[in-house]
């Protein structure tokens, strides 16, 4: 199957997902030390540290001779989570992320973000450089729990194929989506031996309790306990009651629908920030599976149309 990088790459939820459709993942990049060890005991292949902005080492990631590449380029300064901010320099990655596809002309790229970059001036400009190195583009917000994670979190994907079509994959990508959310019991069963949990939200003006024959609320960087004062929201899933408990980091790596095998390694406050920012596997394997099915087509295609001009030549 095709040889894929992951640049910015995390604690590895776009490399697993990829990896579980059947794609070679050869190396994988990233800059911070609690993600690249989380990485590390995960999979066989290398990850790297490296600065992916401008000072990017083009030519190390060029040794992986990738004919995919695929990475979700770090979105706080698009997020909902605090202050959106274009000027911090984050943004600055997305337009690395597209420079680096520029100069390696992979055959494919995928890059994932929040759905608050569409807009942005930083998504405009990678744009621009996408379609100026000769690439067609399928932009698509996916929601996770119509794609195989029990979890509504909501992510924009753009998608390039080099010397090929705009919306090539979007056939795909929507056609094959769950006709309604996943929930946490369709996925994990009883597994967490709860039916209700908390979720600390952003103002007490929201809901903080849900069930899990809901799906999950987006998995954020942040995971608070109960407070004291809580005293409950009318569209609560219940009531509030001292057997009502935040799920735990490793409940958390489930919704995002890491294995239970997957080793995770760090403080806490890492390890959520991790969990938190990661793509969810299910998510990525269903989007990897639809470039999967597109190759596959499209090869099937080229090869019947060749049977086809060679017996009309005869």
């Amino acid at each position: 199957m095709l040889r894929v990088i992951d640049l910015f790459a995390g604690c590895g939820g776009l490399s697993l997902g990829f990896q579980n459709a059947g794609f070679d993942i050869a190396a994988a990049f990233d800059n911070w030390d609690p993600a690249i060890r989380v990485y590390g005991l995960n999979f066989e292949h290398p990850i790297t540290k490296m600065d992916l902005g401008d000072g990017v080492d083009i030519q190390h990631l060029a040794r992986s001779n990738p004919e995919v590449i695929i990475g979700g380029p770090p979105c706080q300064d698009f997020s909902s989570a605090g202050w959106r901010d274009e000027t911090l320099g984050r943004a600055d990655l997305t337009r690395s992320f597209a420079k680096i596809v520029a100069q390696l002309k992979p055959q494919f790229f995928v890059m994932e973000n929040v759905d608050r970059i569409r807009g942005s001036r930083a998504l405009r400009a990678a744009i621009e450089i996408f379609r100026a190195a000769g690439y067609g583009l399928t932009c698509e917000l996916l929601d996770a729990s119509r794609c195989g994670a029990p979890q509504i979190r909501k992510r924009f994907f753009t998608i390039g194929e080099l010397r090929g079509e705009d919306h090539f994959l979007s056939p795909y990508l929507i056609g094959l989506m769950r006709d309604r959310a996943m929930t946490i019991r369709e996925y994990l069963g009883d597994g967490l031996g709860i039916q209700y949990y908390y979720r600390h939200p952003w103002s007490y003006k929201r809901r903080a309790i849900f069930s899990i024959d809901e799906p999950s609320p987006t998995i954020r960087g942040v995971n608070r306990p109960v407070p004291g004062g809580y005293s409950g929201h009318s569209r609560d899933a219940a009531p509030i009651t001292p057997d009502i408990r935040p799920l735990t980091t490793l409940e958390r790596a489930l919704i995002q629908t890491f294995p239970p095998t997957f080793k995770w390694t760090g403080s806490k406050t890492d390890l959520e920030q991790l969990i938190g920012n990661a793509v969810p596997v299910k998510l990525a394997e269903y989007v990897a599976n639809c470039l999967r099915l597109y190759c596959v087509d499209k090869e099937m295609f080229a090869e019947a149309n060749s049977i086809r001009l060679t017996g009309s030549e005869q």
